[in-house]
């Protein structure tokens, strides 16, 4: 088998002839889940979820980290055309564990060592082995803290609101 052959099939990369399913479908969510999560979270977040975890295995980085400009772009309204908003410093890294997974990250900033620990552990949760424990040491309370402070925000919000109402008066024939 030919070595291009041999990265597509990897465990974390699986036959692109198989149409997605719905187990495949699931498996796509719940990725966007976890690298969603990763991507919120510094990597001092990350690293002290890590500490409760078995030492990280051996990875090799195949690309970065480096840092990178994005353009942001945005919609008027939710619904009019796409318009270029602006430039985003983002970070990438892309590692692959000796087991054979491979693991992408993308974290806005410069944060490089975000960006790895996101990578190695998109790696690690796609192993069926590992991924109950890292899922419930690491990617649970980070998004158990991520929505605590989404809410914390929402309330603060909230507090400032300004009620306007306005008052309607109607005429009758006698006011003239």
């Amino acid at each position: 088998m030919a070595e291009a052959d041999r990265d597509q099939r990897a465990p974390g990369n699986p036959d692109p002839s198989i149409a997605l399913s719905s187990i495949a479908l699931s498996s796509i969510a719940l990725r966007q889940h976890w690298m969603a999560v990763l991507a919120r979270a510094g990597a001092e977040e990350i690293s002290a979820c890590l500490t409760d975890c078995p030492p990280l295995p051996v990875y090799r980085r195949l690309r970065g980290p480096e840092a990178g400009l994005v353009m942001v772009q945005g919609r008027q309204g939710g619904g009019g055309s796409a318009f270029n908003l602006g430039e985003m410093t983002v970070t990438r890294c892309t590692v692959r564990t000796e087991c054979g997974w491979t693991g992408h990250a993308y974290v806005a900033g410069r944060d490089a060592r975000q960006a790895e620990l996101a990578a190695v552990l998109d790696a690690l949760l796609q192993d069926p082995e590992r991924s109950t424990l890292l899922s419930e040491r690491v990617i649970d309370p980070l998004a158990t803290a991520q929505r605590a402070r989404k809410d914390q925000t929402a309330r603060k919000a909230a507090a400032t609101k300004v009620q306007f109402f306005t008052l309607a008066t109607m005429r009758t024939s006698d006011d003239k």
